[in-house]
């Protein structure tokens, strides 16, 4: 019991990081919903942004690597795909969430079609085929509507990722007081920011 209290000890001595964790997760979970216009296209900007630092480190890389060895072709071609998405993000920020929303929609309904077909195929085994179907369906649905209609669906992704982070922020908040009152009851002293 000791190293319990310890542990606990420990940890709610910093209560107040989780506590300023979930009030940052509630304030761009705020963020998301209020304005996801404009979150979407922040997101669209920092995969840009990731995707064109990566394809210049790849080409580093390649680079490095073809003074040693004549396999660096691979990165070359990963380095130019990485730098070509990255000026298209930035460049196109629309084509891109439409391309976003598309792949979303192909990727949703391939999975949905597989796992219908592997709930069908499972047959009586395993009692809980029923559930991958409905996976498969909803799956499906999700494809769907992110084809027929790809900006209204991402931007009731961004609501989703709203909520979810708001969510979680009130869930840290609440367990950073549950470990502060922890650890009064322990004997600790929390700390305080």
């Amino acid at each position: 019991m000791a190293i319990a209290a310890e542990l606990v000890k420990v940890v709610a001595d910093h209560w107040w990081v989780l506590l300023l964790r979930g009030i940052v997760g509630i304030i761009f979970g705020a963020l998301f919903i209020f304005y996801p216009g404009i979150t979407l296209v922040a997101l669209l900007y920092l995969f840009g942004a990731y995707a064109l630092v990566d394809g210049v480190f790849a080409l580093v890389q390649a680079i490095r690597l073809g003074i040693h060895s004549d396999r660096w072709w691979p990165l070359i071609f990963e380095a130019v795909v990485g730098i070509v998405v990255g000026i298209v993000f930035f460049r196109f920020t629309g084509l891109s969430a439409l391309a976003v929303a598309f792949t979303i929609a192909v990727w949703a309904i391939a999975t949905g079609i597989f796992e219908l077909v592997a709930a069908f195929r499972m047959g009586g085994s395993g009692g809980a085929q029923w559930l991958l179907g409905i996976g498969g369906v909803l799956s499906v649905i999700v494809g769907v509507l992110f084809a027929v209609a790809p900006l209204p669906a991402l931007l009731a992704y961004v609501w989703v990722l709203g909520i979810y982070a708001i969510i979680f922020g009130v869930m840290l908040i609440v367990w950073a007081f549950r470990l502060r009152s922890a650890a009064t009851v322990v004997g600790a002293a929390p700390a305080t920011p």
